[in-house]
């Protein structure tokens, strides 16, 4: 199917940013490197009333002995080099608005020649929401026994949450459950859940192999999770992270559905109750509209053919990480064997172009997380098999990952994928 003309315009829309709302024009992504004393950069951060990419906790403080990546408002650049100045930092994006726009344009132009939402020409661009909806309904209907369109329940905008289901010979085994651009600005993550679908789809009648994974299981692929973020990110503003839910008394929008789920949701430390934070918990445990349809699925599921694998997927640091992340000491009763699957997808995974990722407990590996939809899947549903990855990269492009690298994340994704559905005993 011809891409619509209506899809297409959403995306020049935001290349033209004919209705964006926020400018990255002349902005700078940064990396400062955080030695044993937080406190100067810390200080620096407040005054500028900067925000991070990764490396500072909700409490603004940011991690010790790692790397903070920041964005400069162009106004506020040469103050932050003066600042800096003796620190040791590296600038990531020159101008973000531009590296912004040339992912935009870049897409536009692959997108012109792209033949069918169902071949693997869709994997050179990013797209539309319109598009992968399209997409999914285009791939379902190529292979219409042995697949079918879901939803968990409705986005807060009334979208509602799609995936596919595909099953093989016979629907009800174990499932196999990914989640996909739970935060709207990691658009890699849509694109890769999706080239999952499509590739064990495609190959299911050609490889003995494939076979043998979509006959033991039943998958279930949500692309995207937030469309409301999404779609925010494609007409307002392309950084954005959260839902699209108000706050009473509070005129910040959106909550983070990687922090609402109703499991160690009261830990602190892990997540801000501050509604302007881009990791809001909300006002209560599980009170974000995406979360309520999502965890009354997976519930479902649950109860109906055991959850045997779940996947939370995110963007970015390279890393594939196991429960928990309320807690950096508690550890899974079965942490032994998620550490050794752990351990072999990122050797699958490094295997096809040398790309390293970091292995362990979430709250270890990167930070402390509560709240989250890989603690609560594991703990409250019992899934046998609960992972988080954040794709590529390790910060040279950061979320705004060239269209060039979406089909290399997916196909070193795949083969991490491949080894999990090796290895993991039912």
């Amino acid at each position: 199917m011809l891409y619509s003309l209506i899809s297409l315009g959403l995306t020049l829309t935001a290349v033209t940013g004919v209705l964006a709302k926020t400018s990255y024009d002349g902005a700078q992504a940064v990396r400062v490197a955080v030695g044993d004393d937080v406190v100067p950069l810390m200080k620096i951060i407040d005054k500028l009333s900067l925000a991070s990419w990764k490396g500072v906790g909700p409490n603004g403080v940011p991690r010790a002995n790692g790397n903070v990546d920041l964005v400069v408002p162009a106004k506020k650049v040469a103050e932050f080099t003066a600042l800096v100045d003796g620190m040791e930092f590296e600038v990531m994006h020159e101008d973000l608005g531009a590296s912004i726009s040339a992912e935009e344009e870049e897409s536009v132009s692959f997108k012109s020649s792209a033949a069918a939402a169902v071949d693997v020409t869709y994997f050179n661009a990013y797209h539309a929401y319109a598009d992968h909806l399209t997409f999914l309904r285009d791939l379902q209907a190529q292979y219409p026994t042995r697949s079918e369109i879901v939803t968990a329940g409705n986005s807060n905008g009334g979208r509602p949450i799609t995936g596919i289901h595909f099953y093989g010979t016979a629907a009800g085994k174990p499932a196999v459950v990914l989640h996909g651009n739970v935060h709207a600005r990691e658009w890699i993550t849509g694109m890769t859940t999706e080239y999952l679908a499509w590739y064990l789809l495609t190959n299911y009648a050609s490889s003995s192999e494939v076979k043998s994974f979509v006959d033991k299981y039943d998958f279930y692929i949500f692309p995207i999770v937030n469309p409301d973020g999404f779609v925010y990110t494609q007409t307002n503003d392309r950084l954005w992270r959260k839902n699209r839910q108000t706050t009473p008394n509070s005129s910040c929008i959106g909550r983070d559905v990687n922090r609402n789920w109703p499991f160690q949701w009261a830990v602190t430390g892990g997540a801000s109750t501050d509604p302007c934070n881009e990791t809001f918990k909300g006002r209560a445990a599980g009170d974000a509209t995406e979360n309520v349809g999502l965890r009354n699925y997976i519930s479902t599921l649950a109860a109906k053919q055991k959850v045997q694998l779940f996947i939370d997927i995110h963007s970015y640091s390279q890393l594939f990480m196991t429960p928990y992340g309320y807690s950096c000491s508690a550890l899974a009763t079965n942490n032994a064997a998620l550490q050794s699957l752990a351990r072999g997808t990122a050797s699958a995974i490094q295997a096809v172009y040398g790309t390293v990722y970091e292995y362990g407990p979430i709250c270890s590996t990167i930070y402390q997380a509560t709240g989250s939809s890989v603690d609560w899947v594991n703990d409250i549903a019992k899934a046998k098999y609960t992972f988080t990855i954040e794709l590529r990269d390790t910060g040279r492009y950061g979320f705004i990952l060239p269209p060039a690298q979406i089909l290399p994340t997916a196909l070193e994704t795949y083969q991490g994928f491949r080894y999990l559905l090796l290895n993991m005993v039912l």
